[in-house]
């Protein structure tokens, strides 16, 4: 039986041709079926010049095992999460490798109600199926195929979390990398035109363009955030969003043109949120804590650590009924949203707040930056992650205050701590290091552990 390398921890992600290709699309839609056993599910697409043939691969394996499909189209990832739950479907999967390079491709798949299919609920099942490949002749009664359009309603939705009345004139530079969010973006400007609010948008590669001519979409890299930073200062903009291939996350840069970490940003909206709902419970990961903690604890909420990862935090939020959740990787769940992350809703409400505060982003964040200096996440290439990581709280272990094992390891001393996880998917540690107010401490002790990852190797 062949082993498939395309299913990870929480999705299904390939090299094109050699772990990923129209037969093992159809193969897996024919394994979502028969293990979920959907009567109907939403599919969409990104961008990616291969994400379609994909996509209709996967459909024929659906409808070869008697399921209706709908079919979005172009759409982001969030657009399929919505349409699950909106819709009252049994199911979606959504054709996209987010930010990885362009000879790979992948599929996210949820079931009812946008509920995750991942490694421990159901993925490694829909694997084995794959593997084994023992499908037989399709049903005799094939599923039906449509493509529908739910983009109306999903602005609706989006619109819902903000008070539109209080807006007052702004620029704001959108940069939807190759395209992905760009129907999005369109649809939103018109509906806001249309309402008579006073925003404009400056658009960066809005057009729709499969081969990546803009670059990978991937925020996170700093070689791929000036053509937004250098249109925030071009156009005087009031602030800049950027999003990776799916538009599931979105990164803010603020009038200045500055990149804001997405650490920052989660406890802007936790503060949102528990302005409106005092007493609420936000999800926060163990990589950067101690400003989400303080800012929570001070608008009355109640902060709770959950490991990375979305079919992690989404599986909390569910248990604790929290209203909203947030990664400093620029994943950002909701409540309403059937607990599901979205890269719309986030740049909808910090402008809200802006705009209800009279603040401008670099304003909101230059305080929480200041208290809580934080190093971002650095990646480095190990050859065995548990042996670095070991070797790492070995030598720290000793001073620490706290110890938390969550994810990976989280070592807390009086004026600074840092949290070193590996990569589900690659022989890759993540470090993050902050501090209480004193940045060159911060950078001295990123510094310090980085020399000895490096030692260790």
């Amino acid at each position: 039986m062949e082993k498939l390398a395309c299913f990870k921890a929480y999705d299904i992600r390939g090299k094109l041709g050699e772990e990923l290709n129209g037969d093992i699309a159809y193969r897996i839609g024919r394994a979502y079926a028969q293990f979920l056993k959907p009567q109907k599910v939403v599919v969409g697409g990104d961008v990616r010049v291969t994400s379609e043939a994909l996509k209709m691969a996967l459909v024929q394996g659906l409808l070869d095992e008697g399921c209706h499909v709908v079919d979005l189209g172009l759409a982001g990832t969030e657009e399929v999460y919505f349409a699950t739950f909106y819709l009252e479907l049994d199911g979606g999967i959504e054709v996209t490798a987010s930010h990885n390079p362009i000879d790979y491709n992948g599929m996210k798949l949820v079931r009812e109600g946008s509920r995750p299919v991942s490694g421990d609920t159901g993925l490694r099942e829909i694997q084995s199926l794959v593997e084994e490949n023992e499908f037989g002749d399709p049903l005799q009664t094939r599923g039906t195929y449509q493509k529908i359009s739910v983009l109306d309603d999903y602005i609706d939705h989006l619109l819902s979390y903000v008070d539109l009345t209080k807006w007052r004139p702004a620029k704001m530079v959108m940069n939807s990398g190759n395209g992905a969010a760009g129907h999005v973006v369109d649809a939103l400007e018109h509906r806001l035109i249309a309402m008579g609010v006073p925003i404009s948008f400056v658009k960066v590669h809005n057009e729709p363009d499969g081969g990546f001519p803009n670059g990978i979409p991937n925020p996170l890299l700093p070689e791929n955030r000036k053509d937004t930073s250098d249109a925030v200062i071009v156009n005087k903009a009031s602030m800049g969003v950027a999003w990776d291939g799916d538009f599931d996350r979105c990164f803010l840069f603020d009038e200045t043109g500055q990149f804001i970490e997405g650490y920052y940003i989660v406890a802007m909206l936790a503060k949102g949120f528990l302005n409106a709902h005092p007493g609420s419970k936000i999800i926060y990961d163990p990589r950067l804590t101690w400003n989400t903690e303080e800012e929570v604890s001070r608008h009355q909420g109640i902060a709770v650590k959950s490991k990375t990862g979305h079919a992690f935090i989404k599986e909390r939020m569910r248990s604790e009924d929290a209203i909203y959740g947030g990664e400093m990787s620029a994943h950002h769940y909701f409540r309403d949203f059937a607990y599901c992350d979205s890269g719309m809703i986030p740049w909808l409400m910090v402008m809200d707040l802006l705009m209800q505060k009279g603040a401008s982003l670099g304003e909101e964040v230059a305080q929480m930056m200041s208290n809580f200096p934080s190093s971002g996440e650095i990646n480095r290439r190990v050859q065995n992650a548990d042996v670095t990581i070991e070797t790492i709280f070995n030598h720290f272990v000793n001073e620490a205050i706290a110890i938390d094992h969550t994810d990976g390891i989280g070592l807390d001393f009086e004026q600074w701590r840092f949290n070193l996880r590996k990569s589900n998917t690659e022989p890759v540690i993540r470090l993050n290091v902050e501090s209480r107010g004193n940045a060159d401490l911060m950078k001295a002790k990123t510094a310090e552990i980085l020399d000895l990852i490096e030692k260790g190797e």
